[in-house]
C-alpha cells in the first residue's frame, strides 16, 4: 500500500457516496429503528489532489449525523444541493434528507416520495443528477422505473416497459438517456424524449437462471457521447462482460474473475469504473477483499482475469468482535486520485486504501 487509513463505524453499513465539499456519507442497514445517516469528513490527506507527505491527522470525523427508521439500502447525493435521497424495505418509496447548515450537525428527514403500488414491491434503485432540476430515478421493477423532481415530488417521467423484471442497478448517462441492468443481467437504454423507446442491449452469456448480476457506468468524457463509455456487468459467479452500448451485437469483452463460489445471495456485489484511470475497474461483494483489474488487455475469450491488486484489510478484523469473517458490502473511487478507492464491510470497518502502481504501469 501507499496510504490506508481505517475507520470503525457503530454499524454496518452497505453505502458511501460522495457528497459536496468532499464529503463522504454512509448509512447503516441493520433491521432496526436506529439506521445512522452520516456525513463524515476524511482525513486532509485526501482532500487534496496531490498526494501529500506525513499526515498527522489520520481518522475521519464525523460533521453531522441523522437516524432512519427503517434499513438504508441506497443513498444517493443530489449533485448542486444539501440533500440525501434513501430507498430501503419495506417497500419502494424514497426518503428526502437535508443536510444541515453550518450552525447544526443533523441531518434531517424533509419530505417522502410514494410510489403508485409500492406497497409489496422491493426497495428501489436509484440514481441523481441536477442537470436541468434536482433529479431522482428511482424502480424496483422495470415497469416501476419513474424520474421524480426532488423538491417538488413531480413526476418527470415514466419508463414504458412490459416486462417486470426485478432491477439492480440503474443509472443516467446523461439528462436524457437511461441505462437500467436487471438482475437477469438484461441492459435497456431509454430515452427521456422517447417515452415509448426502450431498447434492450446485448443480452449477458448464457448462465444458470440463479445468476444475479450488477452493472458499473463511468461519466463520459467532456465532448463525447455518453453511449461511448462501455458498460461493465459483474455475475454472482463472477463473471464480467465489458458491452459498448454504440454496438450491441458483439461483447467488448469478457473475463472471469478469480473469486468464491456465491454464499447467501448477492446483495452486495459491487462493480465501479475507476473515473481518473482509463480501463480500470473494482469488484466487491464475494467476500472481504476488494479486487481492481485493467481492462484494456481483456479479449472476448472469457478466461480467467488476474487483478493486479487485492485490497485484503477487511479479513483482519473489525468492530463488534464477530467471529464470522467480514464480508465487503461496498466500495467506491476517489473522483481525484486515480488509485484510491473506499471500502466498507459488514463489521462495520470503513478503509481508504491506495494501492502502489508497479513499475512500467502508469
Amino acid at each position: 500500500y501507499r496510504d490506508l487509513h481505517t475507520f470503525e463505524l457503530q454499524a454496518p453499513t452497505r453505502l458511501i457516496e460522495w457528497a459536496r465539499g468532499n464529503r463522504v456519507c454512509v448509512a447503516g442497514y441493520g433491521q432496526s429503528d436506529g439506521n445512522e445517516i452520516l456525513q463524515l469528513i476524511p482525513p486532509p490527506t485526501l482532500l487534496t489532489k496531490e498526494t501529500q507527505g506525513l499526515c498527522p491527522e489520520r481518522d475521519f470525523k464525523v460533521e453531522c449525523g441523522g437516524f432512519s427508521e427503517r434499513p438504508v439500502y441506497s443513498l444517493k447525493y443530489v449533485p448542486d444541493t444539501s440533500l440525501l435521497v434513501t430507498s430501503g424495505p419495506p417497500d419502494s418509496s424514497l426518503k428526502v434528507w437535508q443536510v444541515s447548515a453550518e450552525d447544526s450537525d443533523v441531518i434531517k428527514s424533509v419530505s417522502t416520495i410514494a410510489t403508485e403500488n409500492g406497497t409489496g414491491q422491493s426497495w428501489a434503485k436509484i440514481a441523481t443528477i441536477s442537470a436541468r432540476a434536482p433529479w431522482v430515478l428511482h424502480g424496483s421493477r422495470l415497469d416501476r422505473v419513474q424520474i421524480t423532481e426532488v423538491e417538488s415530488r413531480k413526476n418527470v417521467y415514466t419508463a414504458a416497459s412490459r416486462g417486470s423484471e426485478e432491477l439492480s442497478s440503474l443509472a443516467f448517462l446523461d439528462c436524457n438517456l437511461l441505462l437500467l441492468c436487471c438482475a437477469t443481467g438484461r441492459l435497456c437504454l431509454a430515452d427521456i424524449r422517447q417515452p415509448q423507446s426502450l431498447v434492450e442491449a446485448m443480452p449477458v452469456p448464457s448462465a444458470p437462471c440463479s445468476e444475479q448480476w450488477c452493472m458499473g457506468t463511468r461519466h463520459a468524457a467532456q465532448g463525447s457521447e455518453p453511449s461511448s463509455q462501455p458498460v461493465a456487468r459483474l455475475s454472482s459467479r463472477g463473471l464480467l462482460a465489458l458491452t459498448d452500448l454504440r454496438k450491441t451485437s458483439e461483447f467488448l469483452a469478457l473475463a472471469k474473475a478469480r473469486v468464491p463460489s456465491p454464499g447467501s445471495g448477492a446483495e452486495f456485489l459491487c462493480i465501479s469504473w475507476a473515473p481518473a484511470l482509463e480501463g480500470y475497474l473494482a469488484i466487491s461483494g464475494f467476500d472481504g477483499t476488494v479486487h481492481v483489474y485493467d481492462t484494456q488487455s481483456w479479449d472476448s475469450s472469457g478466461r480467467e482475469a488476474e487483478p493486479i491488486f487485492v485490497h485484503k484489510g477487511h479479513t483482519f478484523g473489525g468492530a463488534g468482535g464477530s467471529r464470522d469473517a467480514p464480508l465487503v458490502t461496498v466500495h467506491t473511487w476517489h473522483l481525484q486520485k486515480p488509485r484510491t478507492l473506499l471500502s466498507a464491510a459488514s463489521d462495520g470497518s470503513l478503509h481508504v486504501w491506495d494501492w502502489v502502481q508497479p513499475c512500467g504501469k502508469c
